[in-house]
């Protein structure tokens, strides 16, 4: 039973991705609750030098205002947590299905990364959302940080029983 469960949580977790990507852009807009609840005017001038190119669109407080400025770096750090999040679930219910270790680790990533590709290719299929290979790879930083992560505590652990 403790096997079943811990497969129906990164299941869970790609449903959670899967809906979101279903969703509009302007359906996951947060600027306007950042807008109401948040004066963030005071970042202007510490962020006004700062401008750069992403899927072809420039990034910058020009460009997007302080509130889409700040947007896109929740947006794109959204990636790299819910990544790394599914790549911990899918390596948990693998070292709770088998005992080779590494294997856990290298398994996990791939289905992080694979997965990663397929739901941009599904936001491909969603009003006003294109898939982006550079979401592809942010997703896949998240998943590489799960990896530290694990490697790190299983390295600690190890040094501590020793």
């Amino acid at each position: 039973m403790k096997k079943i469960v811990s497969w129906l949580l990164p299941i869970a977790w790609m449903g959670v991705i899967f809906y979101s990507s279903a969703q509009p852009y302007q359906d996951q807009d947060v600027k306007p609750l950042l807008e109401n609840t948040i004066d963030l005017s005071f970042l202007k001038p510490m962020f006004s030098g700062i401008a750069f190119v992403y899927h072809q669109s420039e990034v910058s407080v020009a460009n997007l205002g302080i509130y889409g400025f700040i947007e896109f770096f929740i947006r794109k750090g959204a990636h790299v947590g819910v990544f790394l999040v599914l790549f911990l679930l899918l390596y948990l219910a693998f070292a709770q299905t088998f005992t080779q270790g590494k294997w856990n680790i290298n398994f996990a990533f791939i289905i992080t990364v694979i997965y990663a590709a397929l739901d941009e290719w599904h936001q491909g299929f969603t009003p006003n959302r294109t898939p982006f290979i550079g979401d592809v790879i942010l997703d896949s930083i998240g998943a590489m940080i799960g990896v530290g992560l694990v490697l790190f505590i299983l390295w600690w652990r190890k040094k501590k029983v020793q």
